[in-house]
């Protein structure tokens, strides 16, 4: 849902650009690798030694692609977000349209377990001390809360909604319903349906605005 990257602009941090179709087809399994183990076992308890045996490389081969294991992790983060920027199109739907975005997104979840998984694992490890991705979530989730929040005030002006709108509490408790949900339905994915609560909950939050 959002376009945040935790990539800085200092060349020593971005991955390396191969110049031959093979080497960027190494590079992309690379990555594939890296995120399926980061998911299976956060960054923390993940090796570059399992990854780089898993691509059927030594550690300096996976360091030729990419400057570090945290840039390797910088590098999945960003895979992951250009598949959510995809999703979302060139333009973000406006008020209540956005909301109804949301649900959708929470049922292609339901089809992307690998991806709903990395993110959890890697969310929850985040708020450990001198994580590598607690930039990146933390810098996530201010751009999740004002997107949602801002879609909440085109609502307001759009007459969805009464303008009295407590627009901050509301998108936090979204996205906090959404992120939850993920987590139970990693847990026990035949019990929970992620686009169905999705639903209801937005619609709970929003039962008590009268639309003008």
């Amino acid at each position: 849902m959002s376009n945040q990257s935790v990539s800085g602009t200092n060349r020593k941090t971005q991955p390396r650009t191969p110049r031959s179709p093979e080497a960027r087809q190494r590079q992309q399994d690379i990555l594939r690798i890296a995120m399926d183990t980061f998911a299976a076992r956060g960054y923390n308890n993940a090796s570059l030694q399992e990854i780089a045996d898993l691509a059927g490389l030594t550690q300096a081969g996976v360091l030729h692609y990419f400057r570090s294991k945290a840039n390797l992790l910088t590098s999945v983060l960003d895979k992951r977000d250009a598949g959510d920027i995809e999703q979302l199109g060139t333009e973000r739907p406006r008020g209540l349209a956005f909301l109804r975005h949301l649900v959708d997104t929470a049922s292609r979840n339901a089809e992307r377990e690998g991806i709903v998984r990395l993110y959890a694992v890697l969310s929850a490890e985040s708020v450990t001390d001198g994580h590598p991705a607690q930039d990146y979530f933390r810098t996530r989730y201010e751009g999740l809360r004002a997107m949602v929040a801002e879609a909440l005030r085109e609502a307001c002006d759009l007459g969805e909604i009464d303008a009295d709108t407590a627009v901050e509490d509301t998108a936090n408790a979204i996205i906090a319903v959404m992120d939850g949900l993920q987590v139970q339905w990693l847990l026990a994915p035949d019990r929970v349906d992620m686009a169905a609560s999705t639903d209801r909950a937005i619609t709970a939050l929003l039962a008590g605005l009268t639309a003008r």
